[in-house]
């Protein structure tokens, strides 16, 4: 018998780690310690329900876990052979226990390819990993030789997983033929989406994944060296990718003459200070020599002059994870997966307004309704759906509209959004879309290089723009210079990052154009969140004068006798919500 304790980040901060230890030593009390494994593995993927523990075989899923829980678990399942029916799911529909992940709505669409491992296997032991398929798909490679593994990669039709898009197989066959004495391999894990945790948790839960396909991409193209490229932000998946490739190396995985191939190839990992410009593979590149972390223009492209001048191929980590698995089962099973353009699945990160938030894999071609309402489980609290963000800082916003849309690369960009690394945040109704635009542009403005002025002073102007018409000081012609500009930045920016950091505002302003227009004709804000633009009102029947607003009033701004109603000075309040939340006659409303 196994159990398997979710070790992902999230979880690990929810105390998993101290939840292994209670199982082990409640195990240890009764003796079942060599009947009994505990395993820590990588991330189960549903965060919202999380710590999770799973039992095998009989595949139990136990939820929202925590130390104290592990001694009635041991006692009454392990035991007894009785399931703890209070931590298991409950389906929100029916309210009715299901114990077995299968059944759950979160998992039933959803086909692990890249994710395969994470959840089931001890990410810290080789041996669970070679036990599940591992470093086969090496040596096969080895047997059928460099090009016609190129062949099969091209013929999957994978597609980088990074954002943009490229043919993977073809990104190597250039690679492969570009020659020079040395070559090199990297793999980016550069995560810098606001919300996304896609990369971090395959690193977490599957780092030999990653390592055997930059060995395979290394063998196809004639590179010995393999470089990560990780944020340093990313601890546990440091920790875990470096047991890993120190275990390939004891193994013979990693090294001189690889499985008595002939072939040499090693790696190491380099490390990233959080610059969200640097997942862009020039930029990246350029960090990694030591220099400022700026684009290049292209070409030459890496394949040609990469890292330190030589030819060097960069794939991200989901793009990587996929690798192993396309060797070992045919370029033909992966692309009857997925849609016409976009084979395979894509992991997102769902995160936002959602009752299901977590790491999930879909085929390409599941629908954003599916996503969001069957896995995901719908909007929080009974809140009406709003819009999707999808492709991190430089998609757009999806709405009402778009739910029936096939997520694959195609279809995002022409509804004005993009795949990305594979962020998805959903708003719900109290979300002001042009706030939303702003934080966007906010960020960008954060993390832009400064390399190119497009970039550097057009989206500083942009960002300034929006501040304006959050702020009730907005006019029509704003309006017109929003659009104006953001055309222009597109158009003229350096890199990816410049050219698709105006999206967030053109979404909303074509999909949400009377949000803007209130904000600046009516000065008000429709969702109630830009604080310039409320109003914070007494209504004159419902305040009983019981003084409870004007006692927690921070700036004494509410007067009022005790027994008769209140007044609100608008001039001095600084609407920081404490006279609503106090009050509970609910006298109190935002205008």
């Amino acid at each position: 018998m196994h159990m398997l304790v979710c070790g992902g980040t999230g979880c690990r901060a929810s105390a998993s780690d101290a939840i292994v230890e209670t199982l082990k030593s409640e195990l240890a009390a009764k003796g079942m310690e060599n009947e009994v494994q505990v395993i820590m593995t990588g991330c189960f993927g549903f965060c919202e329900k999380g710590p999770i523990v799973k039992v095998l075989p009989d595949n139990t899923f136990y939820t929202q876990v925590t130390p104290a829980d592990s001694a009635e678990i041991v006692a009454e399942h392990i035991v007894k052979g009785r399931k703890v029916n209070r931590l298991l799911y409950t389906d929100p529909e029916n309210k009715q226990h299901i114990s077995d992940s299968k059944h759950m709505g979160f998992y039933k669409k959803q086909l692990r390819i890249a994710l395969r491992n994470c959840g089931v296997i001890n990410p810290e032991n080789i041996d669970e990993y070679i036990a599940r398929d591992g470093y086969q798909a090496i040596g096969k490679v080895f047997e059928m030789g460099a090009q016609a593994a190129i062949e099969q990669m091209k013929k999957s039709g994978l597609r980088g997983r990074g954002g943009g898009g490229f043919p993977t197989g073809l990104k190597w066959e250039i690679a492969s033929k570009n020659h020079a004495d040395q070559k090199y391999v990297v793999c980016n894990a550069d995560e810098g989406d606001p919300g996304a945790f896609m990369d971090r948790s395959i690193l977490e839960g599957d780092p030999h994944s990653v390592i055997e396909a930059m060995t395979i991409n290394g063998f196809c193209i004639g590179a010995t060296k393999g470089l990560v490229y990780i944020r340093a932000e990313y601890p546990l998946a440091i920790k875990r990718l470096q047991i890993a490739i120190d275990q390939a190396r004891e193994y013979g995985l990693l090294g001189k003459d690889i499985l008595g191939s002939g072939f040499d190839f090693d790696m190491e990992l380099r490390y990233g200070a959080g610059a969200f410009v640097c997942g862009e593979e020039t930029a990246l590149i350029h960090s990694m020599e030591g220099e400022r972390g700026e684009p290049t223009v292209k070409p030459p492209f890496p394949a040609e002059s990469g890292y330190l001048g030589k030819p060097t191929n960069v794939n991200n980590v989901e793009t990587f994870a996929n690798i192993p698995v396309i060797i070992l089962k045919g370029a033909e099973w992966f692309s009857a997966i997925g849609s016409e353009k976009s084979k395979g699945t894509k992991v997102f990160a769902l995160a936002g307004k959602i009752n299901n938030v977590g790491l999930i894999e879909v085929p390409m071609g599941t629908t954003l309704r599916e996503v969001i309402y069957e896995i995901g489980g719908g909007i929080k609290n009974g809140k009406k759906f709003k819009a999707v963000q999808t492709g991190g800082p430089s998609g757009g916003c999806l709405t009402e509209k778009h739910l029936d849309t096939p997520i694959d690369y195609d279809n995002l960009l022409a509804a004005g959004s993009m795949m990305g690394s594979g962020g998805m945040i959903v708003m719900d109704e109290d979300d002001c879309m042009v706030s939303v635009a702003k934080f966007y542009l906010d960020f960008t403005v954060e993390e832009s290089c400064g390399k190119c002025s497009p970039c550097r002073i057009g989206n500083k102007r942009l960002f300034e723009l929006l501040e304006r018409i959050t702020k009730g000081e907005g006019t029509m012609e704003d309006l017109d210079r929003l659009r104006n500009l953001s055309e222009v930045i597109k158009d003229s920016s350096l890199c990816g990052l410049g050219q698709t950091s105006p999206n967030p505002v053109l979404s909303t302003l074509d999909n949400f154009y009377d949000e803007y227009i209130a904000h600046v004709t009516e000065r008000k804000c429709p969702a109630g969140q830009c604080k310039s633009l409320m109003q914070y009102v007494v209504d004159q029947e419902a305040c009983v004068g019981c003084t409870a607003c004007a006692r927690n009033c921070p700036v004494n701004a509410i007067a009022g006798d005790r027994k008769k109603p209140h007044v609100i000075d608008t001039s001095i309040c600084i609407k920081c919500g404490a006279c609503i939340e106090k009050c509970k006659f609910n006298a109190i409303s935002i205008q």
